[in-house]
């Protein structure tokens, strides 16, 4: 029965260019015993299949659950995901995507009556501590099921259900005979003022990516960056190929890269193609290995293609190819979404660049991309052309798997349109609860929430989704304008852990989904962090119609009026406890800090790295609300005090100034000023005399410091100035140079000036006195 049910499907999928899905239900090893049977029937090759599952010893390509990312790029007639023992939404997405038009998905699940119910190794992730797998829900799979059982193009076989066996639950059949792979239209035609070969443009499968191709063209010349952007399956990838063949063609070096070599083999088969259509041979493999990770002539081969014009497509991993940009003539960034800012912010030093990435699906849930890096490549040097491709290439537009995955997986969940929003008024907003069991009745409430979270944070993905409806220590509110959502706040319970644990984590151990007290416990050595109850934001994001109307301070009000509170730890107020604090934990950024400290949150932690997605520098804030909580703060804010004072000038040298000013004015310990009389000589001297700041560095350190952490009322560039120089220690002309001073000497001067007032509020009678000594001179 497997077999027959099968074949019509892969019919089906064959005559109308589209996916079709085959659900295995039941026991894993009759699933997997299936799963061949299903794939042997319509005579997919081994070579053409790829499993994803915990276990291994398969025929075919296998990957892990963990690191199904691996499929990335990929095309594949067939991909088996098994579903038992670690279920993770990720893969899921990723073992869509693989699949080519005409092909099949296979999901090996439970039975799907009872696999909402049944706990596995991804809920044990999700089953943070203090809780336990137990209280983790399965209302993701539940509306997954539901998707399964009712949206077209989706076979379920309930195995060994039958009273002969297997039982067919759905055929998975549409009968429709859909687009199919239709009439040949014939390539475009290359525009009649084209640089690029005609053959390039013959080798296109639709207009779009002809307009792909001509946008490309411009990279020929410096200055010039080109953002691509589609769903999958449109042929970015190829467009981008072509155009790096036709570029190596004229003689450029071009520099490719992506998460891993595979994601960007389309980009290098069609470079090969166009270089051996418009040289008649191959294009020719470097002799030596240039860094990439190559292995042999084969792999040269294939990463780096050279043509006789001594043009060269070549490929780089994505922190090699970052480095090495400014030397290209032109880079191209594949499935950019997937990769840190802080690497994309690298390949801004290339005379050219282009960024293709994808809107919906996994590698465009690493909104990084879209979030924050595109605002620095509009800012950049570069003249940005934007295209973006609609129409796909390797199945039907009307395809019902892309249709099922997004669905299922909320890959185009979008926030309200602007329209529907427009006159929302912050005051007239509602502040609701996001119940899961409400979001799971309501798509419109579930899309609408998720796809604020999503558009606004840069690492939304699948498994946030499940997370979203089923871990036990997520809570989610929302303010609702007439019947949209406008803001979105995801919330993480904290803390409140045993003394085994909290002695577990001081020693090492990692604790699941409890960042704030991990850090505080592991990193900052303080074992008793992790005893006070905090509520952690996770994600927090209005509507882009609405942003700076005062919807977020609005929301994190009411949050704090219903959470807030003396209740204190072990309170059973709430059902888990008091709450001790508030916190947040994000990328740094001088609008961030100043939006979290208005809220009455206060630093105190920054960390010593940046952040590998967001290439920033991570801030730790706390806002207490019972004597618990603002001990906590209290003697974390002292430390971070006394670290960054001479950690500035260490970990910290390269923080925008900005951010150290913001991160500082949001610390909450006072900056004691004892200073020795010589120390004062000195501080007096290069104020309003001809002292030196080089005679006494310390003193002019901590003055610096009690300045920004109390607040100053000088201007901008005067307390740039204290961070830059006093504090992070950067040479005179360096620093001369980034604030715009006319000279080394100026710059001096001007440091000088800062102090004046600072003698002023912090000076000793001694100080004074010596000040009055130089002024009545």
């Amino acid at each position: 029965m497997i077999a027959g049910v099968t074949r019509e499907l892969r019919a089906e999928a064959e005559r109308t260019n589209e996916r079709r899905v085959l659900v295995l239900a039941g026991d894993r090893d009759r699933g997997i015993d299936a799963a061949y049977d299903a794939v042997e029937s319509v005579e997919v090759d081994d070579g053409d299949a790829s499993i994803v599952s915990t276990r291994k010893g398969f025929r075919f390509e296998e990957h892990r659950p963990r690191s199904a990312d691996e499929l990335l790029g990929r095309t594949r007639e067939a991909v088996v995901l098994d579903c038992h023992d670690r279920f993770v939404p990720n893969a899921l997405g990723r073992a869509v995507g693989a699949v080519d038009g005409g092909g099949l998905l296979i999901l090996l699940t439970p039975a799907l009556d009872d696999w909402p119910a049944i706990r596995d190794r991804f809920d044990d992730s999700l089953a943070v501590p203090p809780y336990q797998v137990d209280d983790v829900t399965g209302r993701f799979r539940e509306r997954l099921v539901s998707t399964l059982r009712t949206h077209p193009g989706i076979a379920v076989v309930a195995l060994g259900e039958g009273p002969d066996g297997d039982a067919l639950e759905r055929d998975g059949l549409t009968g429709s005979a859909g687009e199919g792979r239709g009439e040949p239209v014939g390539p475009p035609s290359a525009p009649p003022d084209a640089t690029f070969p005609a053959a390039a443009y013959r080798a296109c499968l639709t207009g779009d990516q002809a307009r792909a191709l001509r946008a490309f063209e411009s990279l020929a010349a410096p200055g010039s960056a080109v953002v691509v952007e589609s769903d999958r399956g449109r042929g970015k990838s190829s467009a981008a190929g072509l155009a790096a063949g036709a570029l190596a063609l004229d003689g450029a070096d071009v520099l490719v890269t992506a998460p891993a070599f595979r994601n960007a083999a389309e980009v290098f088969a069609r470079a090969r193609e166009l270089i051996a259509a418009e040289t008649g041979g191959d294009a020719t493999a470097s002799e030596r290995d240039d860094g990439g990770g190559l292995d042999g002539d084969r792999d040269r081969d294939e990463r780096d293609l050279r043509t006789p014009s001594g043009g060269r497509v070549r490929f780089l991993p994505p922190a090699a190819a970052a480095e090495a940009a400014a030397e290209a003539d032109a880079a191209v960034v594949d499935e950019a979404a997937a990769l840190p800012v802080r690497l994309l912010e690298g390949f801004l030093d290339a005379p050219a660049v282009a960024f293709c990435t994808t809107v919906h699906g996994y590698e465009g849930a690493g909104r990084g991309f879209a979030v924050r890096f595109r605002e620095r490549l509009l800012d950049s040097r570069f003249a940005v052309s934007d295209v973006r491709l609609d129409e796909p290439i390797r199945y039907a537009r009307n395809d019902p798997v892309e249709a099922w995955a997004s669905r299922a997986l909320l890959l185009d969940a979008r926030p309200a349109v602007d329209a529907a929003v427009a006159d929302a008024s912050v005051d007239e907003a509602t502040y609701r609860a996001l119940d899961p069991a409400d979001l799971l009745a309501d798509e419109t409430l579930l899309s609408e929430a998720f796809g604020l979270l999503v558009a606004a944070h840069y690492r939304t993905e699948p498994n946030d989704l499940a997370r979203l409806l089923d871990a036990p220590n997520l809570v989610a509110r929302a303010l609702v304008a007439d019947g949209r959502v406008v803001a979105v706040a995801l919330l993480a319970r904290e803390g409140g852990l045993d003394a085994a644990t909290r002695r577990g984590m001081y020693e090492g151990e990692r604790v699941r989904g409890n960042m704030v007290p991990d850090v505080l416990t592991s990193q900052l050595r303080d074992e008793a962090a992790a005893a006070p109850r905090g509520l952690r934001t996770v994600r927090i994001a209005t509507h882009h119609a609405l942003r700076d109307a005062g919807f977020g301070s609005r929301l994190l009000d009411e949050v704090h009026a219903e959470f807030g509170g003396e209740r204190g730890a072990g309170s059973e107020d709430d059902g888990d406890g008091g709450l001790d604090y508030f916190s947040v934990g994000y990328g740094a950024t001088p609008r961030l800090l100043r939006f979290w400290r208005r809220a009455g949150y206060r630093t105190v932690h920054f960390s010593t790295s940046r952040n590998d997605a967001s290439g920033e520098y991570s801030a730790v804030m706390l806002r207490p609300e019972t004597e618990a909580g603002r001990g906590l703060l209290d003697r974390h804010a002292v430390a971070l005090r006394d670290r960054e004072r001479d950690g500035l000038s260490d970990a910290h040298r390269d923080v925008d100034p900005d951010v150290v000013r913001g991160a500082l004015r949001a610390c909450s310990a006072p900056v004691p000023v004892d200073l020795t009389e010589t120390e004062w000589r000195s501080v007096v001297g290069a104020s309003v005399g001809p002292g030196m700041y080089d005679t006494a560095p310390g003193a002019f350190r901590d003055l610096a410091l009690a300045a920004l952490v109390e607040g100053t009322d000088l201007d901008d560039r005067a307390e740039r100035l204290l961070v830059r120089k006093v504090l992070q220690g950067r040479p005179w002309d360096e620093v001369a140079d980034e604030l715009d001073f006319v000279s080394t000497s100026a710059c001096m001067r001007a440091l000088g000036d800062a102090y004046a007032p600072l003698v002023e509020r912090y000076g000793t009678e001694f100080a004074r006195k010596e000040r009055e000594r130089f002024i009545t001179e």
